[in-house]
């Protein structure tokens, strides 16, 4: 009953995304707390069977300051992060970046930068740990 009720709730929070314009695969995994851009919903993609962890945030715009204006203004831009990735609680992916597949992005990590497909970064900024990691036998 509980795993049914658990599957239940992933699927309401992924038709929530889903019908708020996100390009979401229905197979992701996403827990609670998420802070998904709203300001350009239609450019956060998220690849097939990827973690979204609880409190992670995912931007999909820059803020571009305009000093004789005495403001900032926001300029749309596509996040991407690949397929079979793990995003840690309290990451942070902004605007513009692009995750390649099976990626591991460590907890509180604040990604800035592409990140080559199959490594692992951590660190605020983000930095490469670990490249070419072997996702084999892992279930995620």
């Amino acid at each position: 009953m509980r795993q049914r009720l658990a599957e239940a709730v992933q699927r309401l929070r992924w038709y929530r995304f889903h019908l708020s314009g996100y390009d979401i695969h229905p197979s992701c995994e996403l827990e609670r707390g998420l802070n998904l851009d709203r300001y350009h919903p239609q450019g956060i993609h998220v690849g097939a069977h990827t973690i979204l962890t609880s409190r992670v945030t995912i931007l999909s715009h820059k803020l571009i300051p305009r000093r004789s204006l005495g403001r900032y203004d926001g300029e749309k831009v596509h996040t991407y992060i690949g397929e079979w990735c793990v995003i840690g609680i309290g990451a942070v992916v902004m605007g513009g970046v692009r995750i390649g597949d099976q990626c591991v992005i460590g907890s509180g990590a604040v990604v800035t930068k592409d990140v080559p497909s199959r490594s692992i970064v951590a660190g605020n900024p983000a930095r490469i740990v670990r490249e070419n990691i072997e996702m084999e036998g892992i279930r995620l």
